[in-house]
């Protein structure tokens, strides 16, 4: 075959040498003609579609970047000088947030930012709301100057895309029915909007109220979408589970008179709760009608089988219940262990200062029997022994100071450990006084964690929750603390929480809330018959497989193994009798 003729030949090989050299010439010299042309096109590009346009989209860029980012201090820094002069920062801010509230803003993405038109460059983002689901629009940023000084020429109508100057950002919304509310065992504590109950003895104790939003609440329930006028939780379950339970407002969204958004609502599922009516039952009758808490916990599950009272509303100084505080620092820090044996006195002196025994009496022995009888006169010392540092660090591992799982409840705290002060001052926290507050539901959870070898679980109101817990100390220190809460009940200040073929562990509290020292004024006597005391006492059963843990809380009511430990008994009778959770 001829080569001109093979398939895939170059197109070139159709043209002679002669044709190919004269093609050469003509394009050497058209091409300073081309570059010519295409010198002149760059020029203009770099003036008409570069250049300034390019510094001004940038600069449109980062205000609604910051936009975006809720950065309103680097947005306000982009304004001209007109528009400060005439919108403060803090008014400039407060428009955004309002914006942000009204719409209920999630994200704002910016999309696109286009080329200025006039005094205005067009921005496109999408934005997500709670509510009114995602909006897409245009702000028509208005700006003043050229290239690198342009700045943006704001108006209050530029916190949402598509508002014209005059027009507000407006919304109705709507909530659906309130869902409802049952106990574990699937009973009904509230339902529909009068919010009747199958079990009002135990509703009227745990289920709680509705009303108007409290004020520190009324913006966040704003932001969420909320009615002004809506009915929300403001006690008990319907505060705890209030998101869970009001379900997704709906409702339109408008620019000016324009609608861009509309939702219907959507109602909830009804919340189960880990509320044991039998458990509660028995908990409102260990108060009695008396101003207290109780609560009982399932500490395998950290599930709250009831809550009667101010179980988690009431803050108190937890008095001797602390000492399963002190005392696991003591062990864990090997300043003594249950050989370790102590004087037997009526008081400690700490910084010059004498502590007492409750009612002056003579404690001391081994330290099982010391903790079995409360010695103030041994705890104090082992408190000051151990130091604040260490003191605040057990405490803390075991909730105190920390945020508490359920929603309302109060925090428990320890001071600081440069806070809390000399020996005196340890000593007197280390055995529940000085400055340290706690709820009952806290000193159960401090029983729990010794109930589950030193794994502390975190308490939850809905049945099906995935247990948590968190490692406070080393499972031998738990079970050393669990054996002396055995001889509390055995045969120390506990007695009255035992329980017949049951196994329990607990520790009374005594918590003093006067002076019990006599001053000039007084004498022995008087103190004698005025001391407030708090009574408490927290307890776990059995105690070496542990299925139940209950604290309690009575204020000003006496000692705490005359006053606290009977109602804790009942309910733990109740619990090892009916089986909850089981």
């Amino acid at each position: 075959m001829e080569a001109g003729g093979r398939r895939g030949a170059h197109p070139a090989s159709r043209y002679s040498q002669s044709d190919v050299q004269r093609r050469r010439r003509l394009i050497r010299r058209g091409l300073p003609a081309f570059a010519g042309v295409a010198l002149v096109a760059l020029v203009v590009g770099l003036l008409v579609g570069g250049g300034a346009g390019d510094a001004e989209r940038a600069t449109a860029k980062r205000f609604a970047t910051f936009w975006a980012d809720g950065d309103y201090g680097r947005m306000y820094q982009l304004l001209d000088d007109e528009a400060k002069a005439r919108t403060s920062f803090q008014d400039f801010a407060a428009a955004y947030r309002a914006a942000v509230e009204t719409a209920t803003i999630r994200t704002l993405k910016v999309r696109k930012v286009g080329d200025r038109s006039g005094d205005a460059i067009p921005v496109h983002v999408t934005v997500r709301t709670r509510v009114f689901g995602t909006v897409h629009g245009v702000l028509e940023l208005p700006v003043s100057g050229d290239g690198d000084a342009m700045r943006v020429a704001w108006r209050e109508n530029d916190v949402f895309p598509g508002l014209r100057a005059g027009e507000q950002l407006t919304r109705q919304t709507t909530l659906p029915p309130r869902a409802a509310l049952l106990a574990r065992d699937g009973s009904l504590l509230a339902s529909g909007d009068d919010r009747t109950s199958d079990d009002p003895e135990v509703a009227g104790e745990i289920a709680g109220r509705l009303g108007l939003a409290p004020p520190e609440e009324a913006g966040t329930l704003r932001t969420l979408g909320y009615p002004p006028d809506a009915m929300v939780g403001v006690s008990g379950l319907e505060r705890v589970f209030q998101r869970d339970l009001a379900g997704q407002p709906g409702g339109t969204l408008a620019v000016g008179d324009r609608v861009v958004a509309r939702t219907q609502p959507k109602a909830a599922t009804a919340v189960r709760t880990t509320i044991d009516p039998e458990l509660e039952r028995a908990a409102i009758g260990a108060l009695a009608g008396r101003y207290g808490g109780v609560a009982a916990m399932d500490p395998r599950t950290g599930e709250l089988l009831a809550l009667a009272g101010v179980a988690f509303s009431a803050l108190q100084p937890p008095g001797s219940t602390f000492k399963i505080v002190t005392l696991t620092g003591t062990l864990e820090s090997h300043i003594a262990n249950a050989r370790t044996t102590f004087p037997v006195v009526d008081a400690a002196t700490l910084s010059g200062v004498r502590l007492e025994n409750a009612s002056g009496e003579y404690c001391g022995g081994s330290l099982v029997a010391s903790f079995a009888h409360s010695c103030n006169s041994v705890f104090a010392p082992l408190g000051a022994r151990l130091g604040a540092t260490r003191l605040v660090d057990v405490a803390e591992r075991y909730g105190f100071n920390e945020t508490p799982s359920i929603r309302g409840a109060q925090t428990s705290t320890i001071p600081p450990a440069d806070q809390v002060g000399d020996d005196l001052a340890v000593g007197s926290t280390a055995i529940g006084q000085g400055l340290v507050q706690a709820t009952a539901l806290q000193m159960t959870e401090v029983a729990a964690t010794i109930a589950m070898e030193g794994r502390r679980p975190i308490p939850t109101l809905r049945v099906g929750e995935r247990p948590r817990f968190v490692r406070v100390t080393q499972p031998r220190v738990a079970r050393e603390v669990a054996r002396m809460m055995r001889a509390v009940v055995a045969y120390g200040t506990g007695t009255a929480a035992a329980i017949a073929g049951a196994d329990v562990a607990g520790k009374t509290g005594t918590a003093e809330l006067g002076n019990t020292v006599p001053t000039e004024s007084q004498d022995d006597e008087d103190v004698q018959n005025a001391p407030e005391t708090d009574a408490w006492f927290v307890a776990f059963a059995p105690s070496k497989r542990p299925r139940i843990a209950v604290g309690a809380l009575f204020p000003e009511a006496g000692a705490g193994g005359d006053v606290a430990a009977p109602a804790v008994r009942e309910v733990l009778a109740a619990a090892l009798q009916h089986g909850p959770g089981e």
